[in-house]
């Protein structure tokens, strides 16, 4: 079974267009993509969890 594929914070930031302090204030109120911290303090989000994250505003936003 292949692995799903990490992104890095900032491969996610560019994607969304948001810079990292607006990351972390939306992350705080619970509305960002679900984040993974690894054992050598990296964070990483799956592509599946940010695709899951994109559609759910796009089903807002219709």
């Amino acid at each position: 079974m292949a692995r799903p594929k990490m992104l890095k914070l900032s491969e996610v930031l560019e994607e969304i267009d948001m810079s990292r302090a607006a990351f972390y204030r939306m992350r705080a109120r619970g509305k960002a993509p679900k984040l993974i911290k690894l054992p050598n303090g990296q964070i990483r989000c799956r592509r599946t969890d940010l695709d899951a994250w994109w559609a759910t505003w796009e089903e807002r936003a219709a």
